[in-house]
């Protein structure tokens, strides 16, 4: 009888918990209902500059021209409207404003310093981008969500897409839909079509990445699927007819037009240290809101000797030494990424020969094979199986060595061994210098970075560390690394049979190590150049002047890749004082 008593007790205080559990948060929810009112606009919404500094504190660059225009929503054609429901949304017309569970999952993120989560409704997103903050705090959203309920009730739906449209980031410094549609396709925002509508719509979860101008192939094709996701769930609406989807096909924005504070190599290096400060957390609105302070790792002397030897070793006009017989070659981009190996730090990036010209970055396109450059990471590989006496070296091994070092895993690029012994996949040069610090690094993973430090106000980016733990055997990256000046391929080859053969020591050329030679398509050509405290990832692709598309190199002779580091080595690396005498 006593044990049925205490039951019922316990029950009945499990009972009463719960019900003044409920009776708080309906309390506590009210209370904030009632205390938290729609605010005015905040100040992000009129963007600032962002200025861009030099690792000596000298002015890079200003940035933050507004590209705005709000319009009524009668001007966005009804599909365009409806992609952007499609994209975001599906229950928008029906929802109350908000999505408990996208909230739920966004706060757990927050509280326990995860990544951003979607989940957000058209209203929320609008609310966020019209009266809160960019800022992935537990304040911000639980104010979002209180505001979204009034907002919802007191705004029609009409009146609620039309800010959402026009308040949100496009990239390219387009705010807004119009400015987005003249950004991309270069026309009014009541001339797009249900297509462009949906690539607009797309853009809004990754702007930077799925920017067609300078998104990587990988961004490439997840732009497209989220186009065609756009697409397909108007159809699933009944916004869209099966046979007009299935005609479709995806609409290519137009080039974009940088803007003159950007031109010659500062765009370039805005674009990386952008890049950067995203994948560190910063929201790409709040960070195209303006007001930042950020200064890079770029060293001016060593941005300038860069740019002159490439300039030189390509026989182009430059201020740096020149040829006695200039000749200008067509049909090809160079980059170049320079990096310190015990930090980490990129001292000088080449991304091409004017930002204002050619908008796609060469130092960070990751659309031509990496070539010779690769080698190095197979021969890692091998003495990587032979420690652990795995016996035959097979592509699993060598994929998780590459992709240890730093290498994108693209399942494309490392299918088969014949394409990861020549280098068929894909790389960028800023990719190629991380896996070769690395190794010059004794095996400790070093991840460039251009962001010296971030801030606006009182908050501070907190940025990785751009040198960490060891991911591959010292053995392993002292062979590798000493592969540069062709020495410790003696008596190896690609794919042995036998023991890796003692590491010999590295040679000395020109002050430092190299590896350099051409693509097994012909269509790039590559140089690793290592001295003491600097790695240099050089590369010249093929691309036509006229299309933009990857073709043969042609008229280029006596590696020039060689020369551009032959000259940079020459401008930053002194040359050791003779020894004195007794």
């Amino acid at each position: 009888m006593r044990m049925r008593i205490r039951r019922l007790f316990t029950w009945r205080k499990a009972l009463a918990a719960c019900v003044t559990l409920c009776f708080l948060v309906v309390a506590a929810f009210t209370v904030l209902y009632l205390v938290i009112d729609i605010p005015k606009p905040n100040e992000q919404v009129k963007a600032q500059s962002n200025v861009y500094l030099f690792s000596d504190g000298s002015r890079l660059a200003r940035t933050g021209e507004v590209n705005r225009e709000s319009v009524p929503l009668d001007r966005v054609p009804e599909d365009v409207r409806r992609a952007f429901v499609a994209a975001e949304n599906k229950d928008f017309y029906s929802d109350s404003g908000v999505s408990v569970s996208g909230t739920a999952r966004g706060i757990f993120s927050t509280l326990t310093g995860g990544g951003k989560q979607g989940g957000s409704t058209i209203t929320q997103q609008y609310v966020k981008n019209y009266y809160l903050s960019q800022e992935q705090t537990l304040t911000r959203k639980v104010k979002e969500l209180f505001i979204s309920l009034k907002v919802d009730r007191h705004n029609s739906k009409d009146d609620i897409l039309a800010g959402y449209l026009n308040s949100s980031y496009y990239g390219r410094l387009a705010y807004g839909v119009q400015a987005a549609a003249r950004s991309y396709y270069a026309k009014e925002v009541e001339d797009l079509d249900v297509e462009e509508g949906a690539y607009l719509a797309a853009l809004l979860q990754a702007p930077s990445q799925y920017d067609w101008a300078v998104a990587s192939p990988a961004d490439k094709r997840n732009a497209k699927a989220r186009w065609g996701y756009v697409l397909d769930n108007m159809v699933g609406e009944g916004w869209l007819d099966k046979d007009d989807r299935r005609a479709m096909r995806f609409p290519v924005p137009v080039v974009p037009k940088a803007s003159a504070e950007l031109a010659g190599q500062a765009g370039y290096l805005v674009d990386v240290a952008r890049r950067e400060l995203i994948a560190a957390g910063v929201g790409e609105q709040e960070l195209a809101g303006g007001g930042w302070r950020i200064t890079l790792n770029i060293e001016p002397k060593a941005q300038e000797a860069l740019r002159e030897a490439v300039a030189a070793g390509l026989n182009v006009p430059g201020t740096g030494p020149k040829p006695k017989a200039p000749q200008r070659i067509v049909d090809r981009q160079a980059g170049a990424v320079s990096v310190e190996p015990k930090s980490g730090r990129i001292v000088a990036l080449y991304g091409g020969d004017d930002y204002f010209e050619h908008y796609l970055n060469n130092a960070t396109r990751a659309d031509y094979q990496a070539g010779p450059t690769f080698a190095p990471v197979v021969l890692a590989a091998q003495v990587e199986a032979e420690r652990s006496r795995e016996g035959k070296l097979d592509p699993d091994t060598i994929r998780k060595t590459a992709t240890d070092l730093g290498m994108t895993a693209d399942p494309a690029g490392f299918a088969a061994p014949q394409a990861m012994s020549l280098g068929l996949m894909g790389a960028s040069p800023l990719e190629m210098a991380g896996v070769h610090a690395t190794l010059a690094n004794d095996g400790r993973k070093v991840t460039p970075s251009i962001v010296k430090s971030a801030r606006r106000g009182e908050r501070t980016v907190d940025l990785p560390e751009a040198t960490g733990d060891r991911v591959i055997g010292s053995a392993s990256a002292k062979y590798a690394h000493a592969s540069l000046s062709g020495k410790a391929l003696a008596g190896a080859t690609m794919w042995p049979e036998k023991a890796v053969p003692p590491l010999l020591e590295t040679a000395e050329t020109n002050g430092g190590t190299d590896a350099s030679g051409r693509t097994d398509d012909s269509k790039a050509e590559w140089f690793i150049g290592s001295a003491p405290d600097l790695l240099t990832s050089i590369a010249l692709f093929g691309e036509s002047a006229k299309t933009g598309k990857p073709v043969v190199l042609k008229g280029i002779e006596d590696n020039p890749a060689a020369r551009i580091w032959s000259a940079y080595l020459t401008s930053t690396v002194p040359e050791p004082a003779p020894p004195q005498g007794p």
